[in-house]
């Protein structure tokens, strides 16, 4: 059977009950008004860690598992974007375009030149960005998206592992990594050309805010094991840099596959 054309919907693993699945108020809001599905319908349910199952919708409230679909889609390695928060609603597009890319997880950070002071309602905003995405992408696992943390903190947290713990959304698994800190001015390798032969399991990139980052931050990231590197001749905007790093470690571990 041709999948392509039918509807993704993300769901908790929770909701699996045997082989049915109870949906929320807002998926049957979803799937009865806004798509016009009906009893007999079919579409593909996704869990978020790795699963696909096709589904035919029953009632209102349940829809009955058919098949498992075996999919691959994700990055063959883990990526870990560290985002100094833009101002406005830019990090709405770096969390909507990063999980189209194929990001692992994403940890908003608070820099000394950060101008946004985040509410507490923008992580839950940010995550059903995140699922919304990943129903677009025909993503088989949702990033995980951490509460934003002071640059300093994440610096410390990630060396010692408590923010990779803290991922409980993320799927990477221990094994070589390469961390990298994105600075706009200096005479820093190129990242392309940092990410060698492509054999790194979990890459870590931290991208700066407007104005870039200070002396102090990228000398406290190279202490802390990032190497920094260029993402270019251009000054990027803090919106764009996050998405040209991710599309860089895709394009080079996607064509390595290709080859």
């Amino acid at each position: 059977m041709n999948h392509d054309r039918l509807q993704r919907l993300a769901i908790a693993p929770t909701q699996i009950q045997d082989d049915l699945v109870c949906l929320t108020g807002q998926q049957q809001h979803y799937l009865g008004r806004v798509l016009r599905l009906q009893a007999g319908d079919r579409f593909i349910a996704m869990n978020g860690q790795g699963t696909w199952w096709l589904c035919e919708l029953l009632a209102a409230a349940t829809a009955k598992i058919l098949e498992s679909i075996p999919v691959q889609t994700e990055l063959p390695v883990a990526v870990t974007l560290m985002v100094a928060l833009p101002k406005g609603n830019g990090f709405d597009d770096v969390v909507r375009c990063c999980t189209e890319l194929g990001v692992s997880s994403i940890i908003p950070v608070v820099s000394d030149r950060t101008l946004l002071k985040p509410s507490s309602q923008k992580l839950s905003r940010w995550r059903r960005i995140a699922d919304e995405a990943a129903e677009q992408s025909e993503r088989q696992i949702l990033p995980g998206l951490l509460e934003p943390v002071a640059f300093a903190t994440a610096l410390s947290d990630f060396t010692s592992a408590k923010l990779e713990n803290n991922l409980l959304r993320s799927q990477a698994e221990p094994g070589n990594e390469g961390k990298y800190i994105c600075v706009a001015r200096g005479e820093y390798p190129h990242l392309l050309d940092s990410l060698q032969d492509c054999s790194q399991e979990k890459i870590v990139i931290a991208t700066g805010p407007e104005g870039g980052w200070t002396e102090a931050e990228v000398a406290r990231a190279i202490d802390s094991g990032f190497q920094p590197v260029s993402l270019g001749l251009r000054i990027l905007r803090a919106v764009t840099a996050p998405i040209v790093a991710l599309s860089i470690v895709a394009a080079a571990w996607e064509s390595k596959l290709e080859n």
